[in-house]
């Protein structure tokens, strides 16, 4: 039976989506259903001086409506209301008391018997507010901008380094506020038995870490409360904290003694995380030849009055080009809007644009290709850490990306390139993102027909994360794929972590390649027990579970099926589960890395700008699935192309709410704007990292994309345009 890790294997939940089978959030029904509806503030600071909810509660259906005043009790400290991964500060509390923290802030919750009688009722809420003056333009507030302590540590003498370079860049780059605007909506259905205990179908990325901030937000035991997410819509990161409507949810069915469901619309979405707006100053300086002598990155970022949520935008360069002079800083200015929240790539995706966007300017001062500055500033050692990489096959990401672009035939020059009316430009960019992971518990349930079940708390988010597990599990108890089946996404099922920072599928599939180690131990021992067993000698090494078979790896003669093995143990199932155990790599860089070569053309007349054509070439360790890994790096390549051309958050800072919260206004590529996208992986042997090789895939693919674009523009344009989108306004200015 050929392996299935590495091949193109369809996703195992795939019939289920496309027939409808698959249930989210939304979607889960029980008998006496109430149906909510949020209201949300109509200013960005301040408090509610009254609510008035008469007019709300005449309207027939309507059941209740809850306020900071007639909520059900509450935990009082910010301990409570702390998830596994908030950043430090004081968490959001819904629906606590009168403070209004941002603009779309949820301030009461109607309850119906249906959802268009909620909707229509919470039209109905009077509130007056006592006003004060807000602050959410960042620009505004830079001096009031805070140092935080950030990794990594200067080097060397940086500014004095850079003074003295004989060739000197320095430039402001700008990345708006981006919303993750995932096709389902946040959602969560409470159910509530005759015991009073509930289940919680939520929309999260993370159910453990929704039951535990859950329990303790509202003082209930373990046991009292499951959290289900079977199926996730896209999240991107916005799933990784519990959001406000399931705390709301909750809320409400402990208020009415009955199961619920609550979901944003489009707009509430936008009162959610986001991915921060920040301004990365780069300055690099070199030699006459392109090495580089200094390099200094400085960001300030937004976040809330009330948390501080930063992530590294600024180190990266250590890890992709040989510096000895280098200097980082990360300050954030606090705004009246709500938290941010990590969004794919958080951090790399801004501090990385910068960085590339800048090493291409350097290169036009030089008089050097972009990519040839690039490899003769090759890293081969992580600077910051003087540690050697797990592994780094970048310098032939550069060089296949650039055969299969056609790099070499590129003219250096700007607008020397033509399509018939149409300016044709190249770009290119690195792209870097930390091969991270977690520990994680898996369970394997075998029994005697040869079927396994799989079990992890994990999420799959749209990623692949059942079809990974199904492969992994079919390999390693050596059975066909559709033997295997995966349940996840279930507070109940062995433990894991949020799925996020790209750390899932090395994390999950090594829970499961030791569970079914464990598999493989018992069933060795019920196999010798069997009268003159042809594994009598035989050791734990010395095996394997191959066609449904414990077999000799020296002689495939000798074996014993693993239904005979249990028949004559007497056993009708083997359960085993166990964690992760990876072994410490603190002297050594672990990241994933690409090259991204991008063609646009662009209108000269109108500066209508299209991406026509993407080669993304990346080394990120063993690739499990081919065919979802490839998925994975288009659609990262697509946001790109939003990021660089069309993502932008707009605030009137007159009322500090947000202009453009729907799909008409809030533009991200469609069809037309996707052309031809390819996606190379590079073979990357890795050993080191852990026992299968793999890295992460979910960030690495979006990572550089959008400077690669932006890099582009210029070369086609002569036009540099720093922040993004790049839209035709800026071209035309």
């Amino acid at each position: 039976m050929a392996p299935y890790i590495g091949t193109a294997t369809s996703r195992v939940d795939g019939h289920a989506k496309v027939t409808g089978s698959a249930k989210y959030a939304g979607e889960f029904t029980a008998p006496g259903l109430a149906y909510g509806s949020v209201v949300t503030s109509t200013i960005a600071k301040g408090r509610i001086v009254s609510i008035d909810i008469s007019e709300a509660m005449s309207v027939a259906g309507v059941v209740a409506v809850l306020t900071h005043k007639n909520r059900p009790p509450m935990a009082g400290t910010d301990r409570a209301y702390m998830d596994d991964v908030a950043p430090g500060g004081s968490p959001f509390r819904p629906l606590y008391d009168d403070k209004i923290k941002f603009s779309g802030q949820p301030i009461a919750l109607v309850m119906a018997e249906d959802w268009e009688t909620a909707k229509f009722a919470a039209s109905l809420v009077r509130v007056n507010y006592e006003e004060e003056a807000h602050v959410t333009d960042l620009f505004r507030e830079l001096n009031e901008a805070k140092a935080i302590k950030t990794p990594p540590k200067p080097r060397g003498k940086a500014d004095k380094a850079l003074a003295a370079a004989a060739v000197r860049h320095e430039g402001e780059y700008f990345i708006p506020v981006e919303h993750h605007n995932p096709m389902e909506l946040f959602a969560s259905t409470v159910i509530q038995d005759a015991d009073g205990k509930l289940t919680i179908y939520d929309k999260t990325q993370g159910v453990q870490n929704v039951q535990r901030y859950l329990c303790s937000v509202f003082r209930m035991k373990a046991d009292e409360l499951r959290v289900i997410s079977p199926y996730v819509g896209g999240a991107f990161g916005s799933g990784l904290r519990p959001q406000y409507q399931v705390a709301l949810a909750v809320l409400a069915a402990r208020a009415l003694q009955r199961s619920v469901r609550l979901v944003l619309t489009r707009q509430q979405m936008y009162t959610l995380g986001y991915r921060p707006g920040s301004i990365e100053r780069v300055a690099l300086g070199a030699k006459a030849d392109g090495s580089l002598d200094a390099i200094t990155h400085d960001a300030i970022a937004m976040t809330s009055q009330y948390e501080d949520f930063a992530r590294n935008d600024t180190g990266w360069s250590g890890a992709l080009y040989k510096c000895v002079n280098t200097r980082y800083s990360h300050k954030l200015t606090k705004l009246d809007v709500a938290t941010p929240s990590d969004m794919r790539a958080p951090g790399a995706a801004t501090g990385v644009y910068a960085l590339e966007c800048a090493m291409d300017e350097l290169a036009v001062a030089l008089k050097i290709d972009p990519l040839e500055l690039r490899l003769r500033n090759y890293s081969d050692r992580q600077q910051d850490e003087d540690a050697p990489y797990t592994s780094k096959e970048l310098r032939e990401c550069y060089r296949q990306g650039a055969e299969a672009f056609g790099w070499a035939e590129r003219n250096p020059e700007p607008r020397s390139m033509r399509d018939g009316s149409e300016l044709v430009g190249w770009g290119m960019a690195s792209g870097i993102w930390e091969a991270l992971q977690m520990k994680t518990s898996a369970r394997i349930v075998l029994t005697a027909n040869g079927h396994a079940e799989v079990a992890c708390a994990t999420s799959d988010i749209g990623t692949g994360t059942y079809t990974i597990m199904a492969q992994v599990a079919a390999d390693m108890l050596g059975l066909p794929i559709d033997n295997v089946s995966i349940k996840l996404g279930d507070s109940t099922l062995p433990a894991s972590p949020v799925e996020g920072g790209s750390w899932m599928a090395a994390s999950v599939s090594h829970a499961i390649k030791n569970a079914a180690d464990a598999v493989r131990k018992e069933l060795l021992g019920l196999a010798k027990r069997i009268p003159d067993s042809p594994l009598k000698v035989m050791r734990l090494d010395d095996v394997t579970l191959a066609g449904g078979k414990i077999v000799s790896k020296q002689d495939a003669s000798r074996a014993v099926s693993i239904a005979d093995a249990m028949r004559h143990g007497g056993v009708e199932r083997i359960e085993q589960e166990k964690s992760t155990s990876f072994k410490t790599l603190a002297s050594y860089a672990c990241n994933a890395h690409s090259a991204i070569f991008a063609e646009v053309k662009v209108d000269e007349q109108l500066g209508v700008i299209r991406v026509t054509r993407v080669v993304s070439a990346v080394a990120a360790g063993r690739i499990l699935n081919t065919k979802t890994a490839h998925n994975q790096i288009m659609g990262s390549v697509v946001w790109g192309i939003g990021m660089a051309l069309h993502e932008e958050t707009l605030l009137d800072h007159h009322f500090g709410r947000i202009m453009n919260a729907n799909f008409g206004e809030y533009h991200v590529p469609v069809n037309a704007d996707v052309h031809d996208i390819e996606v190379i992986f590079v073979e990357e042997p890795d050993d080191i990292i852990n026992p299968l090789g793999i890295k992460g895939l979910g960030e690495i693919g979006l990572v550089g994309v959008a400077a690669a674009i932006a890099n582009a523009v210029y070369h086609a344009t002569g036009k540099r345009v720093r922040d993004l989108p790049i839209t035709l306004d800026k071209l035309r200015r």
